[in-house]
């Protein structure tokens, strides 16, 4: 593809040679002469310097570089447009395989691909356009829209419910049971029936072996455009908003409010029933066992805000220097106290005699 068609495609400023013959993409110290990459971050400037690549994706303001430019207003999104038009998934044409078991009274729309050993249960429902690749199994009653792709190994449990555009990556598991028990009167732990399912909005993706527990009764719900990453944990009963991210080893307890636009980085926790308002920010590794406001960045376990976290880190990683100092300080006070209760002592006049004698008289009388 030319350098000039694929500015057009993406809406770019093309700054540079329209004939160049471009072939991929890569990231930023990968390119070669006949591929192109982008700088969404200050700090890659110097890379975008030196590259190898024919042409960088860049912001508008960006400044000039010897290499080509396309200048955009989101560099990284248009990185990801680019891909799109050099790498092509691969493509899995309508059919059934023989060895999927699909039980009679499922329905399915046009252009499903149903792979090998693919089970579908009573009463599940599929729109259009459904891929289920090998080992994928439905569960009774599961209802889900249109372009549902299921890779393989994934699960959806019974009456779980899945919009359209849902995409299930290896193993992960949707409406298994939540972690629910209670002790009986011998002190042994009895299972609670997990009896509501999994909602699951449009363009929501579940990544691999996450797992999203089914709710005691009500629903676990996702909303539209949620993504959930590798790995995480979401607990029966919690809501999470539009167009969240959770992102790896993200745990969240039962009955958690996640709001809309909200980031919960890698390894984050969430303790049962708090609710996080949106756009809120959880760096990685927080954990929280209160409630977060809107907007609100969150750093540190246990969580508070960022701002004093970043401080508080700066300080932490200088405490064997401050506790020296202040060990020295220290000997240097008893040392100056010691001094001075010396001096103090030497100062001090002698009892006359007379004195004395008085003394000795007084304790005589009494």
């Amino acid at each position: 593809m030319k350098l000039g068609e694929l500015a057009s495609r993406l809406g770019a400023e093309l700054r540079g040679d329209a004939d160049l013959e471009i072939t991929g993409v890569q990231g930023i110290e990968e390119a070669g002469p006949s591929e192109i990459t982008f700088v969404a971050n200050p700090r890659y400037t110097a890379l975008a310097r030196a590259t190898r690549a024919a042409a960088v994706l860049v912001d508008p303001d960006f400044q000039p570089i010897a290499a080509a430019t396309l200048r955009v207003k989101n560099p990284y999104l248009a990185f990801a447009h680019a891909l799109a038009f050099f790498y092509q998934p691969p493509v899995y044409p309508p059919g059934i395989h023989p060895t999927a078991v699909i039980d009679p009274t499922a329905e399915y729309g046009e252009g499903a691909h149903f792979g090998a050993y693919v089970v579908v249960g009573p009463r599940v429902r599929l729109g259009a356009h459904a891929t289920l690749l090998p080992h994928v199994v439905l569960y009774p009653g599961v209802q889900a829209g249109s372009h549902f792709f299921a890779h393989a190994h994934a699960v959806v449990r019974e009456n779980c419910v899945l919009g359209d555009h849902v995409t299930l990556e290896n193993g992960a598991i949707v409406g298994a049971d939540g972690f629910g028990f209670a002790k009986n009167d011998a002190g042994r732990w009895e299972k609670i029936p997990q009896s509501g399912p999994v909602r699951i909005g449009s363009h929501v993706d579940v990544q691999a072996n996450a797992c999203i527990d089914r709710a005691t009764v009500g629903a676990t719900e996702i909303a539209d455009g949620a993504k959930i990453d590798n790995l995480v944990q979401v607990g029966h009963g919690s809501y999470v908003g539009e167009n969240t991210l959770l992102c790896a080893q993200t745990g969240l307890a039962g009955s958690s409010v996640i709001g809309a636009n909200v980031i919960l980085a890698g390894q984050v926790g969430v303790a049962g029933h708090c609710s996080i308002g949106d756009g809120a920010i959880l760096t990685a590794q927080s954990a929280v066992s209160h409630d977060v406001p809107p907007g609100k960045t969150i750093s540190g376990s246990p969580g508070f805000d960022n701002r004093i976290w970043l401080r508080a880190v700066a300080l932490f990683e200088r405490l064997p220097e401050l506790a020296r100092r202040l060990s020295r300080l220290e000997t240097r006070i008893d040392a100056g106290l010691d001094a001075s209760a010396k001096r103090n002592s030497s100062a001090a006049p002698s009892p006359s005699p007379s004195t004395l004698s008085l003394t000795t008289e007084d304790r005589s009388r009494k």
